[in-house]
């Protein structure tokens, strides 16, 4: 091979190095567009700050997307809320109406984007005695399916441990309703709780920091 023909291939590896760069640059630019509005009420990276508003940085992509699914297909409820920050700050929206803006495609980007942050969990007080009193309900009730006092990922059903109380024991509270669709396994370990079991599960989960 001749000093032209090194040169060149010299050249196109560096084009197709900086092709790439580039590629990555805007898809970069592409996500944090896409994510600027959940932000405005989730937080950065999906760290809530909002008592009201779930933490989703973290969570598995697959219960991200399906989610996010079940929203589009009001099978979850959607609460009338307000944007916290940004352009709209003091809009009202809600969570079937976000869905509905996205496609599939955006939603598996925004879930995988999410699944790549950490979960900050949040700073709270809690009922220490009720909190003693919840992780035997959930080691007796949920352990199975939402492991390592309802911590991991990898499980996906959300991350439990951390998250903001008021907002579990929403969504607590929706599922004895009946107005948030549970799996066929969780029913008979929800329906016999009351609400003071219900209390103790949101302050065991909200007394990991």
């Amino acid at each position: 091979m001749n000093t032209k023909q090194t040169a060149r291939l010299m050249l196109l590896a560096i084009s197709i190095l900086f092709g790439f760069g580039l590629v990555g640059q805007a898809a970069a630019a592409d996500i944090n567009k896409l994510f600027k509005e959940c932000a405005d009420c989730h937080g950065k990276d999906g760290a809530s700050t909002d008592k009201d508003v779930p933490i989703i940085g973290g969570l598995s992509s697959a219960y991200i997307v399906q989610t996010m699914g079940m929203y589009k297909q009001k099978k979850r409820p959607c609460p009338e809320t307000k944007y916290r920050e940004g352009a709209k700050k003091g809009k009202k929206t809600d969570m079937c109406e976000e869905a509905k803006e996205l496609s599939d495609n955006d939603i598996k980007q925004l879930a995988d984007f999410l699944a790549g942050k950490k979960f900050v969990r949040a700073q709270q007080t809690v009922d220490m005695a009720l909190a003693k009193a919840g992780a035997k309900i959930h080691e007796h009730k949920c352990e199975k399916c939402h492991s390592n006092s309802g911590s991991e990922p990898a499980d996906d059903s959300g991350i439990l441990a951390g998250q903001w109380m008021p907002y579990l024991a929403e969504t607590l509270k929706d599922y004895k309703d009946g107005k948030r669709p549970m799996d066929k396994k969780m029913k008979p370990k929800i329906d016999p709780l009351n609400p003071t079991d219900l209390d103790a599960l949101v302050n065991y989960y909200g007394s990991f920091k």
